[in-house]
């Protein structure tokens, strides 16, 4: 099993979170950033892993940056695409630049990630692909109609591809996080968290490592039968 996993968005929140748990399972992880030199530098301080500032957006990037990649590091055997960003606000007052720059980052770039790794996994016969979605692909949410497109397509994105990989041992799944303690859900206001947090059957909001140990186990040998699943972690507040 090759042994180098990339994560997008790797730097931060949840994909920090599972950086750091591939990497406690043996992975070289390279995680993916776009803006925060900062955060970047304080990550590889604190957790030794290799970073590359990268416009997941950008098809080209994407493919020069896992030649890059796998020429330093040996070949890929995990992608999590876990880039994300949010530019809410009701459909009939979004400037269309908050739809684009949404579905660019949250959906393109899955598939110019996966494309960009989906050829030579399956000359390998050997893959793991873990893409993070979000309740809010599933359920949809006033004044996310851009992110939670973006989120739904990557649901749907998953099957397809787990569908066309499967025969070359290659794994597709989704992850579907609720709320989850990060910077992104630190901007909401405390009255309207506390309105979430009531929705939640557990009564709180998830940690990235519940998401991260979920990852961890698609990308294992031990979920070499699960693909084409769509795995929820909201705490109840939304079943399907």
């Amino acid at each position: 099993m090759t042994k180098v996993a990339v994560v997008t968005g790797g730097t931060r929140g949840i994909g920090k979170a599972i950086s750091k748990e591939l990497k406690n399972d043996g992975y070289m992880v390279v995680a993916i950033f776009q803006n925060n030199e900062e955060a970047a530098q304080k990550f590889r301080n604190e957790t030794g892993c290799e970073t590359m500032k990268l416009d997941v957006a950008d098809f080209d990037q994407c493919h020069g940056a896992i030649e890059e990649i796998e020429s330093k590091f040996g070949e890929i055997g995990v992608l999590v695409n876990n880039a994300g960003i949010t530019r809410d606000g009701v459909l009939h007052k979004m400037p269309k630049e908050n739809w684009d720059d949404v579905i660019q980052t949250n959906l393109t770039s899955c598939f110019n990630m996966c494309r960009a790794v989906i050829t030579k996994m399956r000359e390998r016969k050997f893959g793991r692909i873990v893409n993070i979605s979000s309740i809010n692909g599933q359920k949809g949410q006033f004044g996310q109609v851009n992110y939670s497109a973006a989120k739904a397509g990557m649901i749907g994105f998953t099957k397809a591809l787990a569908l066309e990989s499967a025969i070359k041992n290659v794994t597709v799944n989704v992850v579907c996080p609720g709320y989850i303690e990060t910077d992104m859900t630190a901007n909401i206001s405390k009255d309207i968290l506390d309105k979430i947090i009531c929705q939640i059957p557990e009564m709180r909001m998830g940690k990235p490592e519940e998401i991260a140990a979920i990852v961890s186990f698609l990308a294992s040998d031990k979920a070499a039968f699960v693909t084409g699943a769509t795995l929820s972690a909201n705490g109840g507040q939304y079943m399907v």
